[in-house]
């Protein structure tokens, strides 16, 4: 099965067409305030959500230590059809957005060493999807660094995984061979400036991320 492709980040809707064309699975949508990928506009936020739809693509709404109620708030206006939590929220948070929603989770891990994947390992957050970032102090996520993915060597899966962190055109093919994630997950590393995508390398991207998991 071919890896599937997440361009987080989307800002506009130029933007979101270039990387539907580029053949993405799906598009993420950043609400961390201190984000400068920050989608503030939710007309605009829902408008490249629809867009994703109509092209088959999920729509993923990152947010970081956010309550329960602002995400259920936002996933109803925007339209959203997976919430993407990327902070330090508690495995029991799950539960409650569960009983209230069926919009999917996934959740974001910070890793940088194997004892950060065993406290991952041992936490057992209630998700559809783990996704692994390189932990970096100081940031949750968007530095464009890498870490060590041998640690993930042995590491039993028990749900889908996504890898993340430092990802671009030149590294992915050896990302998805080394790992063999089911997603792969980027934002920086196809970046024009912060924000706005490069057309030529999202496609870059995707094609070489598709190469290398035949």
């Amino acid at each position: 099965m071919k890896v599937r492709v997440k361009i987080c980040g989307v800002t506009t809707l130029d933007d979101a067409r270039a990387v539907l064309e580029a053949g993405a699975d799906a598009l993420g949508l950043n609400f961390v305030p201190s984000s400068p990928r920050c989608l503030k506009d939710a007309a605009l936020a829902r408008s490249i959500a629809e867009l994703a739809r109509g092209r088959g693509a999920l729509a993923v709404g990152v947010f970081a230590n956010e309550t329960p109620d602002a995400m259920l708030r936002t996933a109803e206006a925007a339209g959203l059809d997976v919430l993407q939590l990327h902070g330090d929220e508690p495995a029991a948070l799950a539960a409650d957005l569960r009983a209230r929603s069926a919009v999917k989770l996934w959740k974001a891990a910070r890793i940088a060493t194997r004892a950060d994947l065993d406290r991952v390992a041992a936490e057992a957050w209630p998700c559809d999807l783990l996704l692994l970032d390189a932990r970096v102090p100081g940031h949750l996520g968007g530095t464009g660094q890498t870490f060590d993915w041998s640690i993930l060597d042995g590491f039993a899966r028990t749900r889908p995984l996504a890898l993340a962190g430092g990802l671009n055109p030149a590294n992915v093919a050896e990302a998805v061979r080394r790992v063999r994630p089911d997603w792969v997950d980027t934002a920086s590393g196809v970046e024009a400036s912060p924000g706005r995508k490069d057309a030529a390398r999202t496609r870059e991207f995707v094609e070489s991320a598709r190469a290398a998991s035949v």
